[in-house]
């Protein structure tokens, strides 16, 4: 039996072990940090630009009316003194207590300690005071460009986000609980964590953000039966295999965007929108794209429309025999498919009898969340790295949607694998979320120049295989998804791109949520709800004021929306036919590739 004098010699020991592997760890975290590539300004911050605008702005707001920039950091100094005071005064009358804490409330701040030990409690009032002077002083800038505000406030929340104590393990009262808790042992798995994600990230660091081996695509998710009947250097197609007896005429196939993989619509039987669709009675067809290396480089935007879309469409009709199919685009698909249905109407070819948009944009004037990203020192420093790689790099675009949602999808983690150690969650969605793909380099500037900046598609047109097309070309009858927090493809934004396409039959969906999670949103969770709206697809917020809201998802409301445009009922087809025999069972094989930029 152990004696009282022991413990501390057998946990002083374990604390000895923990820090000579902390040393070890240590030296292989600085060999992998000294992979690094070089850094690269024009696309790790802001061009020279923003900051002398800004602070040439600032300067004439300090020359013209000085006691406004006074006023604001008299308020800020106010505010931390008065904080500061009070927590003194606590202290000095004995009580071992935090001083009131007005808010606000933030989900960061949950242990008990951050409202209730003085010296958490202080710092992090400090830190919302600090944040919120900061906040305030850029809103008060005038004279600035509007993109510049706009560029401005993300940066400046991006270092506010960043400062946050609880990404300190000093300030982090959840890591100090738990390291001491452990010996230090939680430290020294954090350690191994990031050192870990450093090392197969080539001196980078990406957090990550699920077990990688909780998962493989074909066995326990993206497993919806079905096969591969046609397969080129863009895509394989998969035809899914029936559920019913009888099935509509018209077919559908679905265009994923090709920034991830399909499978994020095939999860796993419980919220697969995939077999939900083949259970509704249609014969379902999906794309999977090709992962590009450095050889599609010279792939653009007229490549994915002529070997992708129109190659697809085509096979599709052969299959089953159809004159029309229904399509659905979703994200960067849904404004490559508006493209398409444009280019099909210059050419009077009926193929496509209705599209679905799900979270597309077609009406860039507002770029939104992407304002920060969309300027010409960014856009031109990937055009740079693009003509040394070839494509635009997985990590890249997984580093610029994470830092959109910063707090959930960096620091969090970053908190409990680094600080905490805490092993990677299993988690389908952020799984899939971590297996991006590379965007061919011609495609990416096309896509960044002609539609993100200069709008053409809603302007002066885009130039797309020897047309010039533009979003009033379209008009087939439509149904647009937009989810009402979505944070890439802004549900106003989306419905001002289909207010002005030329279909006479337009149906417009909102979903609760963002832009996954309002998606993959199956009727057995009773979860998000969404809204539908008699006015007119004019103006959103008329549209909005006016709009009914149901109960659940939003699949069945579409479901029978696309029955209407299906045609009758006839015998279910299984997959291909003797011109397309199976090439290879679903999901494929391209989705599987793993490609390095």
């Amino acid at each position: 039996m152990t004696t009282r004098d022991e413990v501390p010699v057998a946990a002083s020991q374990q604390m000895k072990d923990n820090l000579a592997k902390i040393e070890a760890l240590t030296q292989r975290l600085v060999d992998a940090l000294a992979k690094k590539r070089p850094p690269n300004p024009a696309i790790d911050g802001p061009g020279l630009d923003l900051y002398l605008n800004t602070s040439a702005a600032l300067l004439k707001e300090l020359a013209e009316n000085p006691s406004k920039i006074l006023e604001a950091q008299v308020n800020y100094w106010g505010q931390a003194m008065k904080h500061y005071v009070e927590a003194t005064h606590a202290l000095a009358q004995g009580a071992f207590k935090a001083p009131p804490d007005p808010g606000p409330k933030d989900r960061r701040f949950t242990n008990p300690l951050w409202d209730t030990h003085p010296y958490f409690n202080f710092v992090k009032q400090q830190y919302l005071i600090s944040a919120k002077a900061m906040e305030d002083a850029v809103e008060r800038i005038e004279g600035l460009d509007p993109v510049d505000r706009r560029r401005l406030t993300y940066f400046t929340k991006q270092i506010v986000d960043m400062m946050a104590p609880t990404n300190f393990l000093a300030t982090n009262p959840d890591a100090l609980e738990k390291a001491v808790a452990t010996e230090g042992a939680s430290l020294v798995q954090g350690l191994e964590n990031l050192v870990r994600d450093v090392e197969e990230n080539k001196g980078e660091l990406i957090v990550t953000l699920s077990d990688k081996n909780a998962f493989a695509v074909g066995k326990n998710i993206g497993t919806a039966e079905g096969s591969v009947v046609f397969r080129n250097r863009m895509f394989e197609l998969i035809q899914y295999k029936p559920t019913t007896e009888k099935v509509h005429r018209t077919p559908l196939i679905i265009f994923p965007p090709w920034i991830n993989k399909f499978y994020i619509l095939d999860l796993k039987p419980a919220n697969s929108l995939i077999r939900w669709i083949v259970d509704q009675g249609f014969t379902l067809f999906v794309v999977s794209w090709k992962n590009p290396d450095a050889s599609y480089a010279d792939v653009g935007m007229d490549t994915y429309v002529s070997e992708g879309y129109l190659t697809a469409i085509e096979q599709v009709k052969e299959i089953t025999g159809e004159k029309k199919v229904n399509a659905v685009g979703y994200c960067i698909a849904g404004t490559t498919l508006s493209l398409t249905l444009a280019l099909l109407e210059k050419r009077k070819d009926k193929s496509i009898n209705s599209a679905t948009f799900l979270t597309t944009l077609t009406d860039f004037s507002d770029q939104g969340e992407f304002t920060a990203y969309l300027q010409d020192d960014f856009v031109g420093g990937i055009e740079h790295l693009i003509k040394h790689q070839g494509v635009l790099a997985a990590s890249f675009m997984q580093r610029t949607f994470s830092f959109l949602r910063a707090n959930d999808l960096i620091y969090a983690p970053a908190i409990r694998s680094y600080m905490m150690g805490e092993a990677p969650p299993a988690f389908d969605l952020l799984y899939w979320n971590g297996d991006s793909t590379n965007l061919p380099g011609r495609m990416a500037v096309e896509y960044l120049r002609g539609l993100c900046q200069e709008d053409r598609f809603t302007t002066k047109g885009f130039p797309l295989l020897g047309e010039t097309v533009k979003i009033s070309e379209v008009k087939v009858p439509l149904c647009a998804l937009a989810c009402e927090t979505d944070h890439i493809a802004p549900w106003i934004a989306s419905f001002n791109g289909m207010a002005q396409m030329g279909s006479a039959d337009k149906t417009f969906i909102l979903s609760e949520s963002g832009h996954v999670a309002g998606v993959v949103n199956p009727p057995t969770k009773k979860k998000y709800g969404h809204y539908t709206s008699e006015a007119p697809i004019e103006d959103p917020n008329e549209w909005k004021a006016k709009a009914t809201y149901h109960e659940g998802s939003w699949w069945p409301t579409w479901g029978a929306w696309l029955a209407e445009r299906s045609g009758a009922m006839v015998a279910a087809r299984v997959p291909g036919d003797a011109k397309h025999p199976e090439l290879c069972p679903a999901p494929g094989t391209y989705v599987s590739e793993v490609v390095t930029a």
